[in-house]
């Protein structure tokens, strides 16, 4: 079944400036700055595989309310897709080129992950969809806890970073707590009666952890490797990770952990994370989401 909400999820036709971003948004950081601009690594073919894999899926959609929630979840990923597509553009501007890494991620999504089992596994195709469902209820799990974790820091405001990038950040943070029960609930749905659902929801967190686990740590090395104003002077390492951790410029282990146990319990549901008054909250004062509601309200009246 899907789950009520009290307002329709919908896309945010949002736009930001990055003329002015630095290509250390977090002064003196390079590591908090680099870790987390390994999502605008991911997230532009990753949500892109996202929306495919749940377009493939709606013919298997019998509850009108999850359609409606899927449909805006799928248009607030591709949302996202897009302007975390033009971070790279302009760090491309600033001399980063991320050119071979995406290579590696568009190979994971597009041929790994793709319509059809790779090898020649031996899989049918509902039950390889109703796998790829599980990967995204999993990864959508840890999209979660990083939106909620970032609207709640108040260490990376004290930090002085770039109000735009910060912007960027809480508003998709906002947008994935706001729909944080949707890949869950339509996994759920797609699975119908199947006595493996619950061992299906199992993998695809299995699969899911460590290959995002290994993906955030090659994309930060990656990035700190080939970052012009670092000239190779520093390398991605636990230590100064755990240095940004302790100064708050990034969540702990331990709230990434606990993102799993939590999720394999078989009475969970995603709308038992993270607060969903937070993140209405800032999708009310965001700056970009401001500015798209009140360009929505101009047309209209036009």
């Amino acid at each position: 079944m899907s789950v009520t909400h009290p307002y329709r999820i919908a896309p945010r036709r949002v736009s930001f400036d990055w003329r002015d971003t630095p290509l250390h948004w977090i002064p003196g950081e390079p590591t908090a700055t680099h870790v987390i601009n390994v999502l605008h690594l991911l997230l532009p073919a990753g949500e892109r595989w996202f929306v495919k894999v749940f377009k493939e899926a709606l013919p298997l959609v019998r509850d009108e309310e999850l359609l409606k929630d899927v449909k805006g979840f799928m248009g607030q990923e591709s949302t996202h897709s897009t302007q975390h597509s033009y971070v790279l553009s302009h760090l491309a501007a600033q001399g980063l080129d991320t050119g071979p890494y995406l290579r590696r991620v568009d190979f994971l999504f597009d041929v790994l992950l793709g319509e059809r089992p790779p090898f020649g596994l031996p899989v049918s195709e509902r039950e390889w969809l109703r796998w790829r469902l599980s990967v995204v209820a999993a990864v959508e799990q840890f999209t979660a806890v990083l939106g909620d974790w970032v609207l709640g820091t108040d260490d990376l405001d004290r930090a002085g970073p770039d109000p735009v990038m910060l912007d960027l950040l809480r508003w998709h943070g906002a947008e994935e707590v706001e729909h944080r029960a949707v890949a869950f609930d339509m996994y759920e749905h797609c699975g119908g009666e199947d006595p493996g659902r619950y061992a299906r929801r199992l993998l695809g967190m299995a699969v899911a952890a460590p290959w995002l686990a290994y993906l955030w740590a090659t994309g930060a090395a990656y990035l700190i490797r080939n970052d012009p104003k670092l000239a190779g002077r520093l390398r991605y390492g636990l230590r100064a990770h755990n240095r940004a951790v302790t100064k708050g410029l990034l969540p702990t282990w331990r709230e990434l952990g606990s993102a799993v146990p939590r999720y394999v319990r078989r009475s969970y549901h995603p709308s038992q994370e993270g607060s969903l008054r937070r993140a209405v909250d800032y999708l009310a004062t965001s700056p970009a989401a401001r500015a798209a509601a009140g360009a929505i309200g101009r047309a209209a009246i036009s």
